[in-house]
């Protein structure tokens, strides 16, 4: 665990220091080990976290028990540092940073133009394929008028359509029962993903397409795709046959297989159908269609939603029956990037590389890709030196008892480009009670 390791190395240099190192997490479920006596022992808490959430929860106890906090965090050559102290400055939850910028959805359905893109859409579809319908599967068998009473309430029929029809997909029309049948489901996937649904889009807006301006359709950073055909002996394209399959049989509790020769040899024998367009498909151009759709359906949902109890009667009518289902095992996945026996990440590899060709966009490596799926941000240890440096100047004023605000610094810095910035804390948000005799404290 790096909190020993860490120890290890301090006491290294200073064999005279006391240090304890902990390997439990903090959080609420660790509260009875981080207890009163814990935090009301401390002087203070310095932070060197790597996610939002468990700073914003050790913000909390700080905040409760009245201990100043100095927080810290990289991103590559990006470093912060903000000072905590209490009745002096603001909390750290106090101020949020902006929200990243997200892809544009038309962008990542029908119209990406860089792996970026593509390895995006990779990890929706992973989890929309071996996540989330597999979890609502396991609420059904849980307890499928509770079920069934959550769609009901669904802004739009088509979440409620799609919710039903993740049921039915899982518990009958596509259930496999052998390996075999896994294989199959993975080649019509591959079929439906890279060759019907491009073939779809070219059907919709041929190369020639002009739009109402008499612009080229595909033009700017609008690629024009092409379909896939199946190819056995292409690494890709087996590679997502392997995982696929082997993702879709965990789900179902079947013995997975990781022999690629004899995975192959099996996929070959798959018959699938011919393409075949389909006219009156609606795909959007664009973000605002999107959202205008969304709206309409929210409308529509208002305006047609039935009683309750019968629409959940109705919902019921469409599942399977609860008798017939109750001896089945489900596995949702969770993605985990650090496994690499689990297929989450030769799935998302070989599906953003296959998405790319279609687009004839640039291929990415399988460490390029896990890095960009999984937020992999590469630690600096020049970041993080210099980052130390900052906590430790302001842990001293902490120990030498500073009492004004001016007297502390919040830190940023951008080692790329030279940027440094420091500023004063920000204080805590004043307001004034009126209280009397009368007056209680919550």
């Amino acid at each position: 665990m790096k909190s020993k390791v860490a120890a290890e190395a301090v006491r290294k240099m200073n064999p005279n220091i006391n240090i304890d190192a902990y390997i439990d997490p903090v959080g609420p479920e660790t509260e009875h080990l981080y207890s009163d006596d814990f935090f009301e022992q401390l002087n203070g808490v310095v932070n060197a976290l790597d996610n939002v959430k468990a700073r914003q929860y050790i913000d909390r106890r700080c905040l409760y028990y009245q201990k100043p906090l100095i927080d810290s965090g990289t991103m590559g050559t990006k470093a912060s540092v903000q000072v905590v102290v209490p009745f002096l400055t603001e909390p750290y939850s106090a101020t949020h940073d902006p929200a990243d910028a997200s892809i544009p959805m038309c962008t990542l359905r029908n119209f990406p133009n860089l792996i970026e893109h593509t390895i995006e859409w990779a990890r929706d579809n992973f989890e929309g394929l071996f996540t989330i319908p597999a979890q609502q599967v396991e609420e059904f068998i849980r307890d499928s008028n509770q079920f069934a009473k959550r769609i009901s309430q669904c802004n739009t029929s088509a979440d409620k359509n799609e919710m039903i029809e993740n049921v039915k997909q899982i518990l009958a029309s596509e259930r496999p029962k052998t390996f075999f049948d896994c294989i199959v489901w993975a080649r019509n996937i591959f079929q439906k993903q890279f060759y019907n649904n491009i073939a779809q889009l070219l059907y919709n807006f041929p190369l020639d397409h002009v739009t109402k301006t008499g612009e080229r359709f595909w033009s700017g950073n609008k690629r024009c795709p092409h379909p896939i055909e199946f190819d056995v002996s292409d690494k890709t394209h087996l590679d997502f046959i392997v995982a696929a399959s082997n993702l879709i049989a965990y789900i179902y509790g079947i013995p997975q297989v990781l022999d690629h020769s004899k995975i192959a040899s099996e996929v070959v024998k798959v018959k699938v159908p011919n393409f075949e367009p389909k006219t009156g498909v609606k795909i959007h151009e664009n973000d605002e269609e999107i959202r205008a759709e969304m709206e309409e359906q929210s409308r529509q949902s208002v305006t047609t939603s039935n009683n309750g109890e019968e629409e959940i009667k109705e919902i019921l009518a469409q599942l399977p029956k609860a008798d017939k289902i109750r001896d089945i095992q489900i596995h949702p996945h969770e993605f985990e990037k650090d496994n690499d026996t689990n297929f989450h990440i030769d799935y998302i590899v070989a599906t953003a590389n296959l998405r790319a060709e279609n687009y004839d966009i640039e291929t990415a490596d399988r460490s390029k890709i896990k890095r960009i799926a999984g937020h992999i941000i590469p630690a600096i240890a020049t970041t993080t030196a210099m980052v130390t440096g900052l906590v430790c100047l302001e842990v001293y004023k902490l120990f030498q008892g500073q009492k004004n605000i001016e007297s502390y610094r919040n830190s940023f810095a951008n080692l790329a480009l030279s940027f440094f910035s420091f500023s004063e804390p920000v204080p805590p948000t004043r307001k004034k009670v009126k209280i009397n005799l009368m007056y209680k404290f919550e």
